[in-house]
């Protein structure tokens, strides 16, 4: 065990990569392959660090999921708001996120809904992971209502409208996976076009 490993305030940044590294490997094998079909052992040999190394950042695999997840969600909010941002002002801003969407779809790696996925694979009763997931969705709701309070005039709940596009959206998620096709996307956009 080298002296970083006993004592990581030492060198606070190597500290950093090394967890960097780890919730990086985690989460690319989590999503990829599932929560439950990720082993430990498995995240350390991706990782190429030892079994203390992972123990000394994470306590537990449940541990490393909630950082996966926190990792997700930050990236996700913030690639889709600078995506929808750079949209013009008025409901082109809220269609973005369907374009976001769509260019996900695309891409190499897309595999589904981290959220759900994940949620699917846990017992009923930890809170722990379902709370973390709740948030996180609850965090994207509050992005769709402002896009809505910023870009539509006139809308008497704008929470309201916000469900509409969030469901909207996460079905087009669940079902472009399902398929394996961008139709679900399409049709989801065109809906949330006749809603706003």
């Amino acid at each position: 065990m080298s002296i970083f490993e006993l004592f990581p305030y030492i060198c606070p940044m190597k500290h950093s990569l090394v967890k960097d590294t780890i919730i990086q490997t985690a989460s690319d094998l989590f999503y990829r392959n599932g929560y439950n079909l990720t082993g430990i052992n498995e995240i350390i040999k991706e990782a190429g660090i030892a079994k203390a190394t992972l123990y000394n950042h994470f306590q537990s695999k449940e541990e490393i999921c909630l950082a996966y997840l926190e990792y997700k969600n930050t990236t996700f909010l913030t690639q889709i708001s600078a995506y929808a941002n750079a949209a013009a002002s008025g409901k082109d801003q809220l269609l973005a996120l369907f374009d976001f969407l769509n260019v996900f779809f695309d891409g190499t790696d897309f595999n589904g809904c981290w959220c759900i996925k994940t949620v699917a694979e846990i017992p009923t009763d930890n809170l722990r992971i379902r709370t973390e997931i709740q948030k996180q969705k609850n965090d994207f709701l509050k992005l769709i209502e402002g896009l809505i309070i910023v870009n539509l005039d006139g809308v008497e709940d704008p929470g309201q409208v916000a469900r509409q596009v969030y469901v909207l959206y996460e079905g087009a998620v669940a079902e472009s996976h399902l398929h394996q096709k961008a139709w679900p996307i399409a049709a989801a956009r065109q809906m949330c076009e006749q809603i706003i």
